[in-house]
């Protein structure tokens, strides 16, 4: 029997550039790494035996904490988010790199304190980080916290949406928010699992991998003092909002929504095809227009704190699967960013159905557990559950997902539009799910008076032009 390939895990995103210039100084050469590549497959020169997969940073430390992969580079933040709820010793630290890092850190509206905003009543936090946030928040004894997990910009949300975000300090400080307290001295590692380190010879990757450039070890958890607070209130009630809020997507869903936008007679000054401030300007007296994710739209109008939204079919249909009772609905489909979401698998698969394949890869294995991922994780759990997978487990991703099958997962529960991307990957989608466009979303209670007229008229707009 071959012996098993050295498997390499490798972050896509900003560490992606400055790194793979970085390995080709080392001589461990990942061709088409540095440049971008739709794949997210890779060898390295010279060095048949050695795989390398390219990731989002946030997955890595889980891939190598399961032995999935022997290797890699990942921010520390990531692998302190996955150890300060799970802790045990299957991630080794190897190497402080000397790479761009940034510290999380707690930010607020500019001129408030954590004090003053601990003492107010409840505490709504948003963050991409809820295990370090918590972990920071329990041991700063703030009483009375409401955590919000986003998929991202968590800065968007305060102050209106939220009074504290936990994240980069750059990006909070971009959105005029003012660092509060530090969280994560952030940092950049090569890890590896222990079980590997031990049991095979991995110097085929390790060697070159620990001859880069050595970089801080200051890096780490910041394990704070708590803060001294008196006369916290239990509660506050907040005053009844009287402005219309919308929140309109960035990124993929914000030319869609720009068009429909603009069809229906209505622009926001700051917000077009190719720009998308983050407070734009309305005309119409009383509204107020924010950009947000779209992933997390469905929560903040099941929260109350937008009236319409812009966001995508898809990421109602998560959101309604993880919290089927939340009072959010679809309000009218713009028929805009389309494109289809489904079951994935490798084309080199020879079959046409997923009974088919779940036929094929319980050939001989009748109690394989057929491993399902996806960013959209409660989807796919509710997939599995209406194909009568049987023995299933639903692996939750944040992006780079094409790179899991067939090695990491057998289906991948994943949205394209054109397709390229699944082709470039060696993968095909099997079961379509379902298209999904832009729709615009609400409260199922109508806001009341001049709110509520206001909903029903860009509803309608919106309704002309879907």
């Amino acid at each position: 029997m071959s012996e098993l390939p050295i498997r390499v895990a490798l972050p896509r995103g900003e560490l992606r550039e400055p790194l793979a210039k970085q390995l080709e100084v080392v001589n461990f050469i990942v061709d088409g790494y540095g440049e971008g590549s739709r794949s997210y497959r890779f060898e390295v020169r010279d060095c048949p035996e050695v795989q390398v997969r390219v990731f989002s940073d946030g997955d890595i430390p889980i891939q190598v904490a399961l032995g999935n992969y022997d290797l890699a580079v990942c921010s520390r933040s990531w692998v302190d988010e996955l150890l300060v709820r799970y802790s045990h010793d299957s991630i080794v630290l190897l190497r402080a790199l000397d790479l761009p890092s940034e510290d999380l850190v707690i930010g607020g509206a500019k001129g408030t304190s954590l004090e003053s905003v601990a003492v107010s009543g409840p505490v709504r936090v948003a963050t991409q980080y809820p295990n370090l946030a918590q972990y920071v928040l329990a041991r700063l004894r703030i009483p009375n916290v409401r955590l919000f997990e986003v998929w991202a910009q968590a800065q968007a949300w305060p102050p209106d949406d939220a009074d504290l975000a936990i994240g980069l300090r750059t990006e909070l400080e971009k959105d005029n928010l003012e660092a509060l307290h530090d969280v994560h001295r952030g940092g950049v590692w090569l890890i590896a699992n222990r079980a590997s380190l031990a049991r095979r010879n991995l110097e085929t990757a390790l060697a070159p991998l620990m001859t880069l450039p050595l970089g801080s070890d200051v890096t780490g958890l910041v394990s704070p003092a708590p803060l001294p607070l008196k006369n916290v209130k239990t509660s506050e009630r907040r005053p009844e909002r009287t402005a219309f809020r919308i929140a309109v997507p960035d990124g993929h869903a914000q030319r869609g929504s720009v068009e429909a936008l603009a069809e229906a007679g209505i622009q926001f000054d700051g917000y077009s095809t190719d720009s998308a401030e983050r407070w734009p300007r309305s005309s119409i007296d009383g509204v107020e227009v924010k950009v947000m994710r779209p992933q997390d739209m469905p929560r903040a109008v099941a929260l109350g704190g937008f009236d319409l939204a812009l966001t995508g079919r898809d990421w109602l249909s998560v959101f309604e699967s993880s919290f089927p009772t939340a009072p959010v609905q679809q309000l009218c489909d713009l028929r805009r960013s389309n494109y289809r979401l489904g079951a994935v698998i490798s084309e080199e698969l020879p079959v046409e159905t997923i009974a088919e394949a779940v036929a094929y890869w319980r050939d001989g294995d009748p109690d394989r557990t057929i491993r399902v991922a996806s960013e959209y994780a409660s989807l796919a759990d509710q997939y599995a559950r209406d194909q009568h997978l049987g023995r299933y487990r639903v692996i939750p991703l944040s992006g780079a997902s094409e790179g899991f099958v067939p090695e990491d997962a057998e289906i991948l529960i994943e949205g394209t539009e054109t397709g390229d991307t699944l082709r470039a990957n060696g993968l095909r989608m099997i079961d379509v799910i379902m298209e999904s466009t832009n729709c615009a979303i609400g409260h199922t209670t109508p806001p009341p008076g001049r709110r509520g007229e206001l909903r029903r008229q860009f509803v309608e707009l919106l309704s002309r032009v879907g």
